[in-house]
């Protein structure tokens, strides 16, 4: 069988199965990763994830499996917060969609007990096909915390961004993603937030990417901007691909990314996880085409949908999966 021009891949999170809420355990945990890499495998996704099922806590309504999972096992962070620091936190910019930070930062911070080896070994112990791991971005961390110790942004995403490195060089997956939820609603700090990420990035020891959105939380977008103001950001990245919410945006937008390098490859966005209603295969050929026609033969090197998948009940995002695959093999005539 003839491999595939362009792969499909997802971004990262999946809903968390009622059985596994219901009655959690590390074997139930193992059998709920099992079915959401079978959920890809058996649709035809190229590049697997393994759902990140066991970042979520299910009593914490907030992003919890993208923030805290990674926050409250580092060190130098204190995890209860005053009366005080909680109204000085909801005054901040940005951060609306949150009532509480993840943690203060009172001393040097360090990975403490945080652990991505294990999990990464985990999911890759469960498939076959390529894996995709995932992990937040220092930029996106640094942003959510309250700073007592080093008093200035950059120092502090460059510290998260030191401790991340260490857990990086260990992960045996093929992908590692790094996440960047916050930057697109703040472009300004790019070149900063750049040299911290592209510290990560250089600690991968497979194939580096990078998944910019504007964020999804309850089916909104949490940022507005415009993918134009971090064309610099995207040429800087140290990265094989960069993995782009493209569905959920004006179609013009796309022909910013004529600017991008070629030697980075782009993944374009064809699944819009903030809508319930399933693309067809034609749909997303159809996107497909036009993103080639604006950008060129061989540019488009991956799809996926424009975010995780864990705000949308199970069978949506099934079908969406689903739909992923077989757009892509209409469009290469397969």
């Amino acid at each position: 069988m003839k491999s595939p021009r362009i792969l499909t891949t997802v971004v990262g999170s999946y809903p968390i199965p009622d059985w596994l809420v219901n009655a959690p355990s590390e074997q139930a945990l193992a059998d709920a990763t099992r079915v959401v890499l079978n959920t890809q495998e058996t649709a035809g996704i190229d590049v697997v994830c393994d759902g990140e099922l066991y970042r979520f806590d299910i009593n914490h309504p907030e992003t919890n499996g993208m923030i805290e999972y990674f926050i409250l096992p580092m060190g130098g962070i204190r995890n209860k917060i005053t009366f005080d620091e909680l109204i000085e936190y909801r005054s901040q910019k940005g951060m609306g969609f949150r009532t509480k930070p993840p943690g203060i930062v009172e001393g040097p911070i360090s990975d403490g007990t945080l652990d991505l080896p294990l999990a990464c070994q985990r999911a890759v112990s469960l498939t076959s096909k390529p894996l995709k791991f995932t992990l937040t971005g220092p930029h996106m961390l640094a942003k959510t915390l309250i700073d007592d110790y080093y008093k200035d942004l950059p120092e502090l995403t460059f510290a998260i961004a030191e401790a991340l490195a260490k857990q990086v060089k260990h992960l045996k997956a093929s992908v590692i993603q790094v996440d960047e939820a916050n930057l697109p609603g703040n472009p300004e700090e790019w070149s900063w937030a750049s040299e911290a990420i592209n510290h990560v990035l250089d600690a991968v020891q497979g194939k580096a990417a990078v998944h910019l959105c504007f964020g999804n939380y309850g089916g909104q977008r949490i940022q507005s901007g415009s993918w134009d103001k971090l064309i610099d950001y995207l040429n800087s990245l140290h990265v094989d691909h960069i993995v782009m919410e493209t569905c959920n945006r004006p179609s013009e937008e796309l022909e910013v990314f004529k600017e991008l390098r070629t030697e980075i490859g782009f993944g374009l966005g064809v699944v819009d996880v903030k809508s319930t209603v399933v693309e067809s295969a034609d749909e997303i050929a159809q996107r497909l085409e036009w993103a080639v026609s604006i950008l060129g033969e061989g540019r488009v090197q991956y799809i996926h949908p424009d975010c995780g998948f864990w705000m949308l009940k199970r069978t949506i995002a099934d079908a969406k999966i689903r739909a992923l695959s077989a757009g892509r093999d209409l469009f290469e005539g397969s």
